[in-house]
């Protein structure tokens, strides 16, 4: 099967963060409504909470479900599964997705090539005002990436084990082979917050060093369960 571009047909990647266990009923549910697959990795978010740090309860096992989807059924996706899990209250997951430009692989298109396609995001996107950022470290470092997004306005993050829940020994993450050691830390972030928590970020984890990591922002389309503890 040739390659899927975005003038042929419309694809987001839609990514669902919610509580260890709940990533398999998620991924579920999204099958029965039109989604073709997606993969579980698993992660921790973080809560930087006075009285969960003393409790020793400030981690918090998550699953993230990656999942490629027409763009046809996103809207339908996530009021689906907003009603099914709750997402409309707070603790219950966060669900976001982004544009993919270009889609190969056979009949359940495995095989993907990521673009920030600049102007093209469409309204939904222009009407949320929110990015996410991508951190790619050293195995123990995600939690200094954290801890220098919060110093830059972020409520937080989830961390991703670099090898996740797959299945296949070479696991994959936007195309790219992720070793063992490494962590990716997962922000969604208010438009307006993105220039200081990514310089918070370069500033204390010296990202720009050669070997200390990678990170990267892109638009996102839609978002249910974001909740801002300052407004709370």
């Amino acid at each position: 099967m040739d390659c899927k571009t975005a003038g042929e047909n419309k694809y987001t990647m839609f990514f669902v963060v919610v509580n260890f266990g709940v990533g398999s009923e998620v991924l579920e549910e999204a099958k029965k409504n039109g989604v073709l697959d997606g993969t579980i990795f698993l992660g921790k978010g973080t809560a930087k909470s006075h009285i969960l740090e003393i409790l020793g309860l400030e981690e918090i096992k998550k699953e993230i479900v990656l999942m490629v989807t027409e763009k046809e059924i996103e809207e339908r996706l996530y009021k689906i599964l907003e009603e099914k899990f709750y997402l409309s209250k707070p603790n219950k997951g966060i669900a976001f997705s982004i544009n993919v430009d270009k889609i190969f692989g056979a009949r359940r298109c495995m095989g993907i090539d990521m673009v920030k396609n600049e102007g093209s995001m469409g309204a939904m996107e222009e009407n949320k005002g929110y990015e996410v950022i991508f951190t790619i470290v050293d195995r123990g470092m995600a939690e200094e990436v954290v801890d220098a997004a919060v110093l830059g306005g972020a409520e937080g993050g989830t961390i991703v084990n670099g090898r996740g829940s797959s299945i296949h020994e070479n696991s994959k993450f936007f195309g790219m082979s992720l070793e063992p050691e490494k962590e990716i830390v997962m922000i969604l972030i208010e438009k307006t917050k993105i220039e200081t928590v990514v310089n918070s970020i370069r500033k204390n984890i010296q990202i720009d060093t050669p070997g200390k990591g990678i990170m990267f922002s892109m638009g996102v389309n839609n978002t249910s369960g974001i909740f801002n503890s300052s407004k709370e």
